[in-house]
């Protein structure tokens, strides 16, 4: 099926694409899958460095829907990408270094000095989970060192292991991970945490759970696995090894919007706003999909989700233009007034 008047780039003689999605984790592959299905021949500009996604640097992924034996992260990616090409949808390994997005026909231009230019954007670049930042802690990623609990929480059944952070997602992740570890420390660099009080109150009444105040990560210790860390009082300067076998940084996610920050608007946490559930960004003809939209669930089926409603809207988006003719303003009126049943 084709949208109105709309025909392949391949067909029009021009270079102009009907959509480009930036990002190749969950959100950007599900939405090229979609949008490939619908012949709308998308480009997917994946990172040359960071194609994937953060499930890249996952192990085994045991909470996607279709896999009971579960999937190893780069696994599902790559079957991901696999699926969105067999559509018809083509894969570009470069880094996006600019965006001009002010006009009816978007702009992206790449590391490589390569421009393209389409008629719709989907921006799913995800977020990146805050680091600690020293050693140990890259080298022994996926070997103990997590950043999501609901992801691998699992694989510390009857184990020490440690949350770094005192904010309310760190209380979280604690709280959840005392259903399988035997023990969680909760390692401050203050003598307060950050937490809202219920978050405190329920992870201090968790007899798992030990508090570790007024000291730093400075070390994580280990060749193949955690086998500790080294911590500094924040106090009097001295340190000590701590012996965990898991280290779960909760110190924060920060959505990659660097992009976008003069161009989008965006909310008080950082994210790119979107219009109620739909992926519609505060400019027409550019949608947002995945965690760099989430700031509370962060997880690879809602970011999936979030692909899905992006594509949809695109088509809508199009369909809208290609039919009428009409300025993008126009075309985004309508197509808000479609979700509701008026147009």
């Amino acid at each position: 099926m084709r949208w109105g008047g709309w025909r392949p780039a391949s067909e029009r003689g021009n270079a102009v694409r009907q959509v480009i999605i930036i990002g190749s984790g969950p959100a950007g592959y599900t939405a090229a899958i979609y949008a490939a299905r619908a012949n709308l021949e998308p480009l997917v500009i994946a990172s040359s460095v960071e194609a994937g996604g953060e499930l890249m640097n996952t192990t085994e992924v045991e909470n996607f829907p279709g896999f009971p034996e579960g999937i190893m992260g780069p696994d599902l990616m790559a079957k991901m990408q696999e699926q969105a090409e067999r559509f018809g949808a083509e894969v570009l390994y470069d880094d996006v270094v600019e965006l001009d997005i002010s006009g009816d026909i978007k702009k992206v231009t790449l590391g490589s000095g390569a421009t393209h230019e389409a008629e719709s954007l989907v921006f799913a670049t995800g977020s990146a989970p805050r680091k600690i930042g020293i050693e140990g802690e890259s080298r022994l990623s996926g070997r103990g060192v997590s950043y999501c609990a609901t992801c691998d929480g699992f694989f510390f059944r009857e184990r020490v292991i440690a949350v770094v952070g005192g904010g309310d997602s760190a209380m979280e992740e604690a709280t959840f991970l005392t259903k399988f570890a035997s023990k969680v420390y909760v390692i401050h660099r203050r003598g307060e945490l950050r937490a809202s009080k219920i978050m405190q109150d329920r992870a201090m009444a968790n007899e798992k759970i030990e508090f570790v105040w007024n000291s730093e990560v400075v070390d994580i210790l280990g060749e193949d696995a955690v086998t500790g860390v080294v911590l500094q009082d924040t106090v009097d300067g001295s340190t000590r090894e701590l012996p965990l076998q898991g280290v779960f940084v909760a110190i924060g996610y920060d959505p990659r919007t660097h992009l976008v920050h003069q161009s989008l608007e965006l909310t008080e946490h950082g994210t790119v706003w979107v219009d109620g559930r739909t992926s519609r960004t505060s400019v027409p003809g550019v949608f947002a999909a995945g965690d760099v939209i989430d700031p509370t669930y962060r997880q690879a089926v809602t970011a999936a989700g979030s692909g899905t409603v992006a594509a949809l809207d695109v088509e809508h988006y199009l369909a809208a233009r290609g039919d009428a003719g009409l300025p993008a303003t126009e075309v985004a009126e309508i197509d808000g007034l479609a979700d509701v049943g008026v147009a």
